[in-house]
């Protein structure tokens, strides 16, 4: 049991480390604080949005994919501003 844990770890922190590199790639670093959190609420109202839908109309690939950017962004906010 353990190894799947680690194999879907290992599978999420790829996910993650690609869609950092597509974000630094696409967009320039954050600037302050109050830039980083604010992109940070934004995907995370993203995630939010996609969470309240009727639990017939969720889209488990959509929801990865916005937790995937909140994490990403969180990630961004600790390496361009801390």
């Amino acid at each position: 049991m353990a190894e799947r844990a680690d194999d879907l770890l290992i599978k999420a922190l790829r996910e993650l480390t690609e869609e950092y590199h597509r974000a630094t790639s696409n967009y320039p670093p954050m600037h302050s604080y109050h830039e980083g959190i604010s992109v940070i609420e934004e995907e995370y109202d993203e995630l939010w949005d996609e969470i309240k839908l009727k639990p017939s109309k969720r889209d488990p690939k959509r929801l990865r994919e916005e937790a995937k950017q909140v994490a990403a962004m969180a990630l961004r906010f600790m390496i361009d501003l801390t």
